[in-house]
């Protein structure tokens, strides 16, 4: 305790040295009068701002809940009362089922029996195939016509297609057999026994490979190879090749806001002979290339779309060899909106003729044609199309053409001498025809009415007026000046019909090669109604009638047409 006692004693001895010396210190400041000249007026500049927001802590207990509640139903009884009317609705009509496959049979006066037949399926590959054939033949002749007059088509094809995750392909195949006789003899005196000596028949045969490819998110859109064969009776032959594709070139990468270009190009390869020609075998070889780059633009109101055909065309057994290079372009502008647009477009072209193609115009051509190219070197057109109300859509067409080497049909001349020593083929009786090509100008004017009068009925009316300038003949031979078409379309959901009434002006035709004498071929008008009833969805009756005033008029000079003809028939849908 003594010694506690003492430290204690030291310690406090020590504090209050401590408190002496400070005091001392404090007690040297002198004392001063402040005098105040201005208050201080602090501003919110001169307050420090707080650089950090408080962090607040909630308790648990204090935080937001999640509003939770449900909807308790309860019959509540309405007050309101609809205004008294009738309810209108949308007549969508009848829903129609459709079948991908059909035969359909028939027949008619003239002997003419009609068959037909679609057959189609798919498999979940996204595979695709199909057959389809068509017969039409008249077995009795026309009346008043000395050699046989019957004819008879029969077609068949067949396709597979295959959808791939890049590309879809197509592969299908096509024949014909057309038999067509020389009936249309000249007014020249013949006796019955050359008559019965004449064997006036003519048998084509066609065939055709056609390879497609349609392309997705490529530079190659689409591509397709067409291989052809053509031969007749008279062993006549004619083969043809084309490859067609159509490439786009982005133009993105140069400016976002460009289109792209499209490139289309076609090689055709034609080849063929007629071995009856009166010159010995006439042959023909003809290549032709062409490369068609173009470009659209909207611009505005305006849609541009410019571009130019370069053409190359090597004919080997004439020794002709042409480039072209002919425009290719196309003016649209919206004028009333909905109502009317303007269309103006000027081109050229270079068209390869084919026996094929005459055939297909004119059956009765000879087997000893002279076979070459038609350059159109211009085609001015200006127009108009739009609807003067909803229903009622026009259409309004002038077009001037300029064409080389255009063929026109001309009768050939009758190799017959009045005697029977000479052995003629059944087409050297005048009754046959050739291709004539001459250089023709042609201004048309065409104009187009259509009338949706309601969804039953429908009705249409066309008419083009040609004016042809030749360069060397008189007339633009076997062509009409004026053509026109009128058309009506009912339909329910089970009553069809359609009826349509065809007018062609007068028409030229040459008597002779040698001299400029013509015939004049009167104007006619035929009119042919077809309608039908729909039992079901699977099988319809139909009847077609044609040429209904029993006019007996002629397409070609000597060749008068079928009078009246009436088809029944029935038509039967399904699927497998």
């Amino acid at each position: 305790m003594k010694k506690v006692f003492t430290l204690f004693l030291i310690f406090f001895s020590f504090l209050s040295f401590i408190a002496q010396k400070k005091e001392q210190i404090k007690d040297t400041i002198r004392t001063e009068i402040v005098n105040v000249i201005t208050e201080y007026n602090p501003k919110i500049a001169n307050a420090k701002k707080i650089q950090k927001n408080p962090i607040i802590k909630v308790l648990e207990k204090n935080k937001k809940k999640k509003l939770k509640y449900t909807i308790s139903p309860a019959t509540v009884v309405s007050t309101f009362i609809p205004k008294s009317g009738v309810v209108k609705g949308i007549d969508v009509g009848i829903k129609e089922r459709l079948y991908t496959n059909y035969v359909a049979a028939g027949f008619g006066n003239y002997s003419s029996p009609y068959y037909e037949t679609f057959l189609h399926q798919n498999t979940r590959l996204k595979n695709e195939f199909g057959l389809n054939t068509k017969y039409i033949a008249s077995q009795n002749n026309i009346t008043n016509s000395v050699l046989n007059s019957t004819f008879s088509n029969f077609n068949l094809g067949a396709f597979y297609k295959k959808q791939d995750r890049y590309f879809d392909w197509k592969v299908s195949l096509n024949s014909e057999r057309n038999l067509y006789n020389w009936y249309g003899l000249p007014d020249i005196p013949l006796n019955k026994e050359t008559i019965d000596s004449i064997d006036e028949k003519q048998l084509h045969n066609y065939f055709d490979l056609v390879g497609e490819f349609n392309f997705e998110d490529s530079y190659l859109d689409w591509g397709k190879i067409k291989t052809s064969y053509f031969t007749d009776r008279f062993k006549s032959n004619e083969l043809f090749v084309k490859l067609e594709t159509k490439l786009k070139l982005p133009l993105t990468i140069i400016n976002s806001q460009l289109n792209d270009i499209s490139v289309k190009s076609s090689v055709e390869f034609l080849k063929g002979k007629f071995k009856n020609s009166a010159v010995g075998s006439n042959k023909y070889s003809i290549t032709t290339i062409d490369l068609n780059p173009q470009y659209k633009i909207n611009y505005k109101k305006f849609i541009l779309d410019a571009g130019m055909k370069f053409i190359a065309s090597l004919d080997s057994k004439n020794n002709a060899n042409n480039i072209f290079i002919l425009p290719n372009f196309s003016i649209q502008r919206s004028l009333i909106k909905n109502h009317l647009q303007l269309n103006v477009g000027f081109s050229g072209d270079l068209y390869t003729n084919t026996y094929k193609g005459f055939t297909e115009k004119n059956p009765y051509v000879s087997p000893t044609l002279f076979i070459t190219q038609t350059l159109e070197k211009s085609n001015f057109n200006i127009g108009f199309n739009g609807k003067i109300i909803n229903d009622l859509n026009f259409q309004f067409r002038t077009s001037f053409i300029t064409e080389e080497d255009k063929p026109l049909f001309v009768r050939n001349d009758s190799s017959y001498d009045g005697t029977n020593n000479s052995i003629l083929n059944g087409y050297e009786y005048g009754n046959s025809f050739k291709v004539y090509y001459d250089d023709v100008k042609t201004t048309s004017i065409f104009s187009e009415i259509e009338y949706d009068y309601s969804k039953e009925i429908t009705f249409s009316v066309q008419g083009v007026y040609h004016i042809y300038t030749p360069e060397n003949s008189l007339k633009a031979w076997n062509l009409p000046n004026i053509e026109a078409s009128f058309s009506a379309k009912y339909r329910n959901h089970n009553w069809f019909t359609n009826s349509n009434i065809f007018y062609s002006s007068e028409r030229q035709d040459l008597l002779y090669s040698g001299t400029n004498s013509s015939e004049t071929l009167q104007s006619f008008v035929d009119i042919n109604v077809n309608g039908g009833y729909h039992f079901n969805d699977k099988f319809t009756l139909f009847l077609k009638l044609n040429n209904l005033l029993n006019t007996n008029y002629q397409r070609f000079a000597n060749f008068n047409t079928q009078g009246f003809q009436a088809l029944g028939g029935f038509t039967y849908k399904f699927d497998f």
